[in-house]
């Protein structure tokens, strides 16, 4: 008898040993996280912190709720959908056409591999160009000026993977639709969006992740607290002299709970689009 050889029972029960060992894993820092922002400072600035809250306290959520992070968190949930609703919008007709017409010299390759180049610069390399450019439209210090420097990373992102999805979908459906009278833009918009819908979801879902975490930019063309991110707002917890654990958990679960809440709402249509570009 192969002594390398395990019955059914015993490859489930493996199975789930590596699922729970990974998914405790990966939700631990997230479990630490929620009970730090319910301890005193006693509990969690020793050698030897609790597992559980012995003294539960809502005083770290009373002082982030006293310095206004709902208004920085306002303006990040502004900036992370019209940053990703602009994106999508100029994403999906520009991967449709690089997708269904032909380019001259082969412009349509060198496109995206532009856009690549431009997505996998490093932001700082962009900061000064970009700095200027709005600072000359007057756009420093706006959320519109956020937006449109966060196109550098959600629209060539947007582009490629839409692009994928858009190949997806058979040309017999548009050329059946254009045989029943169907214009371009019609088929477009009522045959196309349709099909792709579980990647434009998915799409939007990475591009509101990459939008709600930046701090880069939102540090260098914001300046004032009106127009602070939260981002920037957690930033404020860690001084030179101390780091406020509590506060800074507090608003850490806070502003990744809206995204939790959001990833598993439409998780059913991220997995869908998953599979509709992979298979």
């Amino acid at each position: 008898m192969n002594p390398w050889r395990f019955s059914l029972t015993t490859k489930r029960l493996l199975f789930w040993a590596l699922l729970l060992s990974v998914m405790t894993f990966i939700l631990f820092p997230v479990y630490w996280m929620v009970t730090t922002s319910f301890k005193v400072p006693l509990e969690y600035a020793t050698r030897t912190p609790s597992w559980f809250p012995r003294q539960m306290t809502l005083d770290h959520y009373r002082e982030i709720w006293k310095e206004q992070a709902y208004k920085y968190f306002l303006n990040t949930v502004i900036v992370s959908l019209t940053s990703t609703a602009f994106s999508l919008a100029i994403a999906f007709p520009a991967a449709y056409g690089l997708a269904r017409f032909r380019f001259p010299a082969k412009l349509d390759l060198l496109f995206l591999l532009w856009i690549l180049l431009v997505r996998m610069a490093p932001p700082v390399v962009l900061a000064i160009p970009l700095y200027t450019t709005l600072q000359s439209f007057g756009l420093l210090n706006k959320l519109t000026g956020l937006v449109i420097a966060y196109q550098i990373y959600t629209l060539p992102y947007s582009i490629w993977m839409l692009l994928r999805f858009i190949r997806d979908v058979p040309v017999e459906v548009e050329e059946a639709a254009a045989i029943d009278g169907a214009s371009r833009l019609r088929t477009l918009l009522a045959v196309v969006l349709p099909l792709v819908g579980p990647g434009l979801v998915a799409t939007a879902i990475f591009s509101v992740i990459m939008t709600w975490n930046e701090f880069i930019y939102a540090l260098l063309f914001l300046k004032t607290p009106e127009v602070f991110t939260l981002p920037i707002n957690i930033a404020h917890f860690i001084t030179e002299y101390e780091v406020l654990w509590g506060p800074l958990m507090a608003i850490g679960f806070m502003s990744s709970l809206p995204i939790l809440v959001l990833s598993g709402y439409v998780q059913k249509h991220l997995l869908r689009g998953f599979a509709i570009s992979f298979k």
